[in-house]
């Protein structure tokens, strides 16, 4: 639907402003062909052209926030849902069926149902495993080698995950395999989303047949988990086990389409941002070596030089800073959209019926207006005696109100051990041939991250 096409504005709308159309737009394909070649910095300076500002994604007209407070405001508004550009482009991987496109009854009701597996007194029942996987991490790294951080922080995100939730002692192989179909996917998504040309996507062009390929074999990875399940016959207390026996409205078993896509909603993206977070991690130690000494001194401090465990993490007060500070400047979601069910207001703007708004952490949380120094590093900022000056919602990682992200706490917790671990065996150079630029799809990471690993 375009904005063209909706119906006329209501009486409750009729006097707001329209919002401002941003500059340099182009015939066809608007502001795209912008978002495709510097998608971060256009995102960054929308901000210069006001709180709400009209893009133009070829035929589409979309509406873009860029102060904290609105985005707040949209997050947590009933007028708006999840929909629009990025949610679209994402049904092919995450189906519609699953809790990160679900609207609704069907939302809540599946929210019920994965909560309990992320409540906060469940958390650690899940650190032997993250412990295990981040000392595993380190163990097979040599001093002195290069290691590929970009299949590294995938093989810690995946097999964390898969073993934590889904119960599954799964090879590396597969690990890989969702490195590299995740690479592509994200990547054409990406494309599809900010140039809305669909029926070019369906030409078998190379790089459409390797989206095409790549998304197949994830989905068949995600059924050959499921179908190892049910097989064994064993119902270990996990999230696929609740999945399996959970129920719909109707006091009914849910349908396999929507365990298919609420265990790619499980396993796809939320090991695609812990991967991309741990690969700008492990860039913070090497680009910042001082607080990778202080990561180190603090472990030592809190675990009296015994192996970092679960159990430190609530102590490791500036290793949490760093982990928090990196998906600051380097988030891994850095786009988010949203659709209007109603003609409504957003900061003294119409919005349309049918319209869809589009956001950027990105952008709001490197902003001049929130943050002082707002480009540099600091871990500091987020100490308790300064992280009052920052602006509610300017950082808001897992986002806000009922679609705030279920697995916040096992993120963090995982993110934070992952930190210290390595911090406490090796410090980082980057090595030849590293390329820690930033490469933009759904989520960012860096390009082709590769370090040299020095034991201290």
């Amino acid at each position: 639907m375009t904005v063209e096409s909706v119906r006329p504005a209501s009486p409750e709308t009729a006097g707001l402003r329209e919002p401002p159309l941003a500059p340099g737009a182009v015939p066809v394909l608007g502001h795209g062909l912008k978002l495709v070649r510097d998608p971060l910095a256009f995102m960054s300076r929308l901000g210069d052209h006001g709180d709400v500002v009209r893009l133009r994604l070829g035929p589409k007209t979309v509406y873009a926030v860029t102060t904290p407070a609105l985005t707040g405001a949209l997050a947590l508004s009933p007028d708006f849902r999840i929909d629009g550009p990025l949610w679209e482009s994402l049904e092919g991987l995450l189906g519609k069926e699953g809790v990160a496109t679900a609207n609704g009854p069907r939302h809540r009701r599946q929210r019920r149902t994965i909560q309990p597996a992320f409540r906060l007194d469940a958390i650690p029942r899940y650190g032997p495993v993250m412990e295990q996987e981040a000392h595993a991490l380190t163990e097979r790294w040599k001093p002195g080698e290069t290691v590929d951080c970009t299949s590294e922080s995938f093989r810690v995100a995946v097999r964390i995950a898969a073993r934590c939730l889904l119960r599954g002692e799964y090879m590396d192989e597969r690990a890989e395999r969702l490195s590299t179909d995740l690479a592509t996917v994200f990547r054409g998504m990406y494309r599809r989303m900010v140039v809305p040309l669909g029926p070019l996507y369906r030409l078998p062009f190379p790089a459409n047949r390797e989206f095409n390929r790549a998304l197949a074999d994830l989905h068949l990875l995600v059924d050959e988990i499921v179908a190892e399940r049910r097989a064994s016959g064993q119902k270990p207390d996990d999230l696929l086990t609740a999945l399996l026996e959970a129920k719909d409205d109707n006091g009914d078993p849910i349908g396999e389409q929507e365990i298919h896509d609420q265990v790619v909603a499980i396993l796809t993206p939320g090991s695609e941002t812990v991967a991309s977070t741990v690969m700008w991690l492990l860039q913070v130690l090497a680009e910042h070596p001082e607080h990778a000494e202080k990561v180190r001194t603090e472990v030592e401090s809190v675990t009296g030089g015994r192996p970092v465990g679960f159990e430190h993490v609530r102590a490791l007060t500036h290793t949490n800073n760093v982990v928090v500070e990196a998906m600051r400047l380097r988030p891994a979601v850095w786009i988010l959209t949203r659709r209007a069910i109603k003609d409504t207001a957003l900061g003294g703007y119409r919005i349309p019926a049918g319209a869809d708004i589009v956001y950027s952490p990105y952008a709001i949380q490197r902003d001049a207006r929130s943050y002082d120094r707002h480009l540099e590093f600091d871990p500091d900022r987020w100490l308790p005696e300064r992280a009052g000056e920052v602006p509610k919602y300017a950082m808001s990682p897992f986002s806000v109100g009922n679609r705030k992200c279920p697995s916040d706490h096992f993120s963090m917790a995982q993110l934070t051990l992952i930190t210290a671990a390595v911090s406490a065996k090796y410090r980082f150079e980057q090595a030849g041939g590293s390329d820690d630029g930033t490469r933009v799809g759904i989520t960012l990471r860096p390009h082709d991250l590769l370090l040299r690993p020095t034991p201290w």
